[in-house]
Parts: structure tokens; C-alpha cells; sequence
């Protein structure tokens, strides 16, 4: 995304090496707040068939186009990331204050479509990061009800980042220690949430200790 600093630490390459840098951003007042309850991510669904197979397939057998139609996953319906944060009365005041366009018109905002909730149309996880660390300041997931979609789930700990895994969310959230600095933080807690019923149930937690030889944070050896 253009206006996101391009260094970046190791959360987001891997996304996860994406949330980098922040106990300048408990200043943000935020909590997390997993309730029962951007650019754009990637879906969790599987490739459509393209036109020549299709069409190779429906000549050796005419009930392959039923069954083609039927796996193939629809385009979702994309939404208006921003409006939809911005309208959401469950999302703070300091993340909606500090949604602002890096450059131009474009926000620091990912988009994510998949399905989470069992529902009949994709969901929608949308992070909210900062302009220049691209360090999440809010993350949110939203089920189409009706004519409106509905927040069934924040989180507004920086860093924090969600993601859809092969139906499951995943939010990854960096830890750091008190000599930390901004760019390599100590560790990681990666935790997953299924849904059941009607929320989000955690599933699993995982916590990982980062090294501090790789990244050049330890001192350099000196000769003796």
C-alpha cells in the first residue's frame, strides 16, 4: 500500500513478521475486546475453474458443468472498509480520530473476504494500521445480516492484526519487553477463534519468543 513505510518490521513480510512497533501506540488508550461476538487480504476460498477447462470438462461430461458451477466460490460483494469502521459504534473514538488517508486518498486499511461465520455471504475482517509503521491499531470482523453487516468481533491492543485461516480468525498481537525497541519486539501471541452459535470461542493460543541475534539487535561481537 503506498504511504506505508516500506521498512517495516518483520510482522507483515510474513504478515506476521506485520504489526510491528508499538508501545508507542499505548498511548492509543485501546483495549482489546473480543466480543462473543483496507488494501485487500487474501480470500479463503479455493480457485473457480478457468473458461477452457470448464469447457474441456462440460464436452467430456455435461454434469461437470453443474458440478463446476456448484464449487466455484462467487466474486463477495466488496465493501466500503473505511465508511463501515468509521459507522460502527463499537469502534473507539481514538481509532476512528486517527483513520486518516496516507496519501491521496488511500487509507491505512486491509481487507479481508471469507467465510467465518457460516453465514450465506463472505465475511469481512478489516485491520486499521498506522500510516507510517503500518502497526495495527484495530482489528474487526463483520457478518452480513439482513441489509447491514454487523461487528461480531474487535480487537484494539496494538499491534494487533487479524486474519482468516482456513476458516478459523487468527489475531496475532506483538510483545514487548521493556528495552525492546520499535522495530523488534520480543515475541508474538497468535491466538485462534472459531466460531460457534453466535461468537467466537478461542480455539487455540500460541506464544513465540522472537531471537534477538537475527534482526541485528544483539551488539556486535569485538575483536579481542
Amino acid at each position: 500500500m503506498r504511504g506505508l513505510d516500506p521498512e517495516a518490521p518483520r510482522t507483515r513480510g510474513v504478515r506476521k513478521a506485520v504489526i510491528t512497533a508499538a508501545a508507542v501506540f499505548a498511548a492509543l488508550g485501546l483495549s482489546v475486546s473480543a466480543c462473543g461476538t483496507g488494501g485487500t487480504g487474501a480470500r479463503d476460498e479455493g480457485p473457480a475453474l478457468s473458461d477452457s477447462a470448464a469447457g474441456s470438462a462440460r464436452d467430456a461430461d455435461p454434469s461437470v458443468s453443474a458440478a463446476a458451477s456448484a464449487s466455484a466460490s462467487p466474486t463477495p460483494d466488496r465493501v466500503d472498509a473505511v465508511r463501515l469502521v468509521r459507522a460502527d459504534p463499537g469502534v473507539s473514538t481514538a481509532v476512528k480520530r486517527d483513520l486518516k488517508p496516507c496519501v491521496g486518498d488511500e487509507y491505512p486499511v486491509d481487507v479481508s473476504y471469507g467465510n467465518l461465520t457460516g453465514g450465506t455471504a463472505a465475511d469481512v475482517v478489516i485491520n486499521v494500521m498506522t500510516c507510517g509503521d503500518a502497526v495495527g491499531v484495530g482489528s474487526y470482523v463483520y457478518r452480513e445480516e439482513g441489509d447491514e453487516y454487523k461487528n461480531v468481533f474487535r480487537a484494539e491492543e496494538p499491534p494487533v492484526y487479524a486474519e482468516i485461516d482456513r476458516g478459523d480468525l487468527v489475531i496475532t498481537q506483538q510483545v514487548y519487553e521493556k528495552d525492546d525497541s520499535v522495530t523488534y519486539p520480543s515475541g508474538e501471541e497468535v491466538i485462534t477463534y472459531h466460531w460457534r452459535a453466535t461468537r467466537f470461542t478461542e480455539q487455540a493460543r500460541t506464544h513465540n519468543d522472537y531471537s534477538k541475534v537475527v534482526g541485528g539487535e544483539s551488539a556486535a561481537p569485538t575483536d579481542q
